[in-house]
């Protein structure tokens, strides 16, 4: 699909989530701080799996400890040398990513069949909000025929995998703003061997997570049609049961 076809989906799509509701459906926005991953995968699974009607929809933003992850299908050959870094297989699409400090990882715990959108007008509404995103700050990205995720001339610089599971949403993106990217080198990221991988950082950008959500969440919550709801407030351990 070029991006154009994209643009114009993701248009139409929000005219008629617009149209559905008498007012624009919620989104609240949940910060959670720095985070090992395990805990945030188990709360993610917990909420999909608990949440029925009245659950509100949520975009989750968080900054994970080192970690690589493998998707549903990934092929163990793409991890070359994780060294004391843990690998993790999860339920999401795609192959292997890295997740680590000075990245952008933003979960939107959606329930599709409330909010009437299909599994790729959300993840257009997230490429295309990190293109514009991108653009805010000076840098040119663009989808890649064939390779989710968005570049900026040919380097990787968001990577996405999804699960839908009871007509919900989980997993999501993750954008590299200011962080070391060797661990990538011990990998082939996203199962392409030798992809260059780049962060915002490194194109002239800013390194502040917290600038580059601001910019970032409200505009995937209008490509969507929803109202954002920011809790502002980061998360504590209690949330996580700990």
């Amino acid at each position: 699909m070029t991006p154009e076809a994209a643009l114009a989906t993701l248009t139409a799509a929000r005219e008629q989530v617009q149209a559905a509701h008498a007012k624009r459906s919620n989104v609240h926005l949940l910060r959670w701080g720095r985070r090992a991953y395990q805990p945030v995968l188990e709360a993610m699974r917990a909420y999909t799996d608990t949440r029925d009607e009245h659950s509100p929809d949520q975009f989750w933003c968080v900054e994970h400890e080192p970690v690589y992850t493998l998707g549903q299908a990934g092929k163990w050959e793409h991890v070359l040398a994780p060294g004391e870094i843990e690998v993790l297989r999860v339920e999401r699409g795609g192959q292997v990513t890295y997740h680590g400090p000075g990245q952008l990882v933003l979960y939107p715990m959606l329930d599709l069949r409330r909010l009437k959108l299909g599994i790729r007008v959300l993840v257009e509404a997230l490429e295309q909000a990190t293109i514009d995103t991108l653009a805010s700050f000076a840098i040119t990205a663009a989808r890649k025929q064939g390779a989710p995720g968005i570049y900026v001339a040919g380097r990787k610089i968001m990577a996405l995998g999804l699960r839908v599971r009871r007509g919900a949403s989980f997993h999501g993106m993750a954008l590299n703003v200011g962080m070391d990217l060797e661990p990538f080198q011990r990998i082939n990221p996203c199962g392409f061997q030798g992809l260059e991988v780049t962060d915002m950082a490194a194109e002239g950008g800013p390194a502040n997570l917290d600038v580059v959500a601001s910019a970032l969440v409200p505009r995937l919550a209008d490509l969507l049609g929803l109202n954002l709801l920011d809790a502002s407030e980061p998360r504590s351990d209690s949330d996580f049961g700990t």
